[in-house]
């Protein structure tokens, strides 16, 4: 049985690493008693597996890990039960938001994502500041391709941005607060981060940058790896 979790980051808990949060997951796991599969070998392992990785400092509503569930071992299977359980082993920040049984042999969640979407609050101030991000945004979306000087393992690379950007839009602030920039970003071939995009517009440093959903497409149609419609009890509640 496989089970695949929607959870939310937030807060200061941004600030682990991805490696991190796969530790603090894990050990939620074993404090909640479900039943996950292990690895074979001289040191086994739980037998699970996470979507793409968040960026250190980003919060996010859509990230994922799918469980493997050992049929010979004793413990609660329901995965609105799992989500309720791992969603009270886990610290402030990190809530499970969604669960739901998926087909064994569906595509990991690594190799299904196509693209992100981004939700990024800029501390824009004045009227020609914003001015030059809504123009260098139109421009960005006008041309053809747009190359950008960016580190890949150590060495610097000049990559494309153009075909990566798949929807890109800046909101002015309102009632004093910060300007909204909104992005759905490729992650195949290959993929581009928030910050190579923020630096190729001129943004250094954001107010918060969070991802809200990531997409995958089946049978012609996009969609999340796991709705919201697949609520844990304690989603539930909240959203009531």
């Amino acid at each position: 049985m496989r089970v695949r979790i929607r959870y939310g980051v937030e807060g200061k808990v941004r600030f682990l690493s991805h490696r991190d949060v796969a530790r603090v997951m894990e050990r939620a796991i074993r404090r909640a008693a479900v039943p996950v599969a292990y690895t074979e070998g001289f040191s086994p392992r739980p037998k699970v597996q996470y979507g793409l990785a968040l960026s250190t400092g980003y919060e996010s509503d859509g990230e994922y890990i799918d469980i493997y569930l050992d049929p010979e071992r004793q413990g609660v299977r329901d995965p609105r039960e799992i989500a309720l359980a791992l969603t009270v082993c886990l610290p402030a920040g990190l809530e499970v938001l969604a669960a739901a049984e998926v087909p064994r042999q569906a595509t990991s969640l690594q190799d299904s994502v196509e693209s992100t979407q981004w939700r990024v609050l800029l501390d824009v101030t004045g009227g020609g500041a914003m001015g030059g991000l809504a123009q260098q945004v139109d421009e960005l979306l006008a041309s053809e391709s747009y190359e950008i000087d960016i580190i890949r393992k150590g060495k610097p690379v000049s990559e494309d941005l153009r075909p990566l950007v798949h929807a890109l839009r800046v909101t002015a602030p309102s009632g004093g607060g910060p300007a909204v920039l909104e992005a759905e970003l490729g992650t195949k071939p290959r993929s581009i981060r928030p910050s190579e995009l923020l630096g190729a517009l001129g943004v250094s440093e954001p107010r918060l940058v969070r991802r809200t959903h990531q997409w995958t497409r089946r049978d012609g149609d996009r969609r999340e790896p796991l709705a919201l419609g697949d609520l844990s009890p304690r989603a539930e509640a909240c959203a009531s």
